[in-house]
């Protein structure tokens, strides 16, 4: 049944059908009650174009992700985000909208997004260190959050991150304590923002030990398996190779322990590991012993967290801007020991 037979079948009109299915409170609550009452007789759901002509709004979220190779965001990560965005977005009836698009036409997609009122606000993904889209989404004033952080904007602006300097300072804290002296850093794009915090937190709890960051023991690159594989046999293959390395992903994480085992030496025994764990889905850290020592925080909880935030931002466009910094949680696996003895 659609809505004009439903009407039909009522005798009101559409419009006094539609506006008593969305809450408007101009509507009587007995017209209310029959109304919702006959839906539920005759199994009627408003579909989300009727509702956005209802109450003005796209109802739909847009997710807009650029194409390139300084961006590996169609990964397990950004599955289990949009997942965990996707699950509060069902819930308040809103649609989501994922446009992959090449990097020199994004700005023209948000621009399109705005003008066709196709969305009521979009995420911002893999913000850089400086962030474009911020000031460009603020002229726009198009509602947005940012899953991560930057310097940008030119007012506060919402966003969900892991507080990557605490989470990575803790994580090489942590092998300082067991004796590492020589510790590796295999890390994301350090033009993005959540890497660069990463090598601060790293660099200032080697300096706060009285150690002297070494930029030959540091690698930055796209967080895949091979480049953990790669960066790992170029540290081993140094004179004084570390005795442990700081990850900054799980998926590359895979790549150093391949490269260690490849070299004929143990995890957690001849060298150390500490990785970041997104919680991912498809990619446990292990069952009820962890594989990897790491710094934990749920990427989709973080998904359902930012979604809500911008569903608030897009329903209270007054309120103050929320932010939220989660704390990681170092758990302890079978990857990290005590520095090895050298003869």
């Amino acid at each position: 049944m659609n809505l004009k037979e439903l009407s039909e079948n009522l005798g009101l009109s559409q419009t006094t059908v539609s506006r008593a299915l969305n809450g408007y409170p101009e509507v009587s609550a007995r017209t209310r009650k029959r109304v919702e009452e006959a839906a539920k007789t005759y199994n009627y759901s408003p579909s989300t174009r009727a509702k956005g002509l209802a109450t003005g709004k796209a109802l739909a979220i847009g997710h807009v992700i650029p194409v390139s190779s300084r961006h590996e965001m169609m990964n397990p990560v950004f599955g289990d985000f949009i997942t965990g965005a996707g699950e509060v977005y069902a819930k308040a009836g809103y649609e989501m909208i994922l446009s992959v698009v090449a990097d020199k036409d994004e700005t023209k997609v948000y621009e399109s997004l705005k003008a066709r009122r196709a969305v009521d606000g979009v995420i911002v993904h893999g913000p850089r260190i400086h962030e474009p889209r911020i000031a460009l989404l603020d002229k726009l004033d198009l509602p947005f959050a940012v899953h991560g952080r930057a310097v940008g904007g030119t007012r506060p602006y919402p966003w969900l991150d892991v507080n990557n300097h605490a989470a990575f300072a803790q994580a090489t804290s942590y092998l300082i304590g067991l004796g590492h002296v020589r510790i590796g850093l295999v890390n994301g794009l350090e033009d993005m923002d959540f890497a660069h915090r990463r090598r601060t937190g790293f660099c200032s709890a080697l300096t706060t030990a009285g150690l002297t960051p070494d930029e030959t023991l540091m690698r930055s690159g796209e967080m895949t398996e091979v480049f953990g594989y790669h960066s790992t046999r170029e540290l081993l293959d140094q004179p004084d190779p570390p005795t442990a390395i700081v990850v900054s992903s799980m998926i590359s994480a895979l790549g150093v322990r391949r490269a260690i085992e490849d070299r004929g030496l143990v995890m957690g025994e001849d060298i150390s590991v500490v990785t970041h764990d997104d919680c991912l889905s498809y990619l446990q850290n292990g069952n009820e012993t962890p594989i990897f020592t790491a710094t934990r925080s749920s990427v989709r909880d973080a998904g359902r967290r930012l979604a809500t935030m911008l569903l608030d931002t897009i329903m209270n466009p007054d309120h103050t801007a929320k932010q939220e910094l989660l704390e990681a949680k170092l758990v302890i696996g079978a990857s990290t020991g005590p520095a090895p003895r050298k003869d």
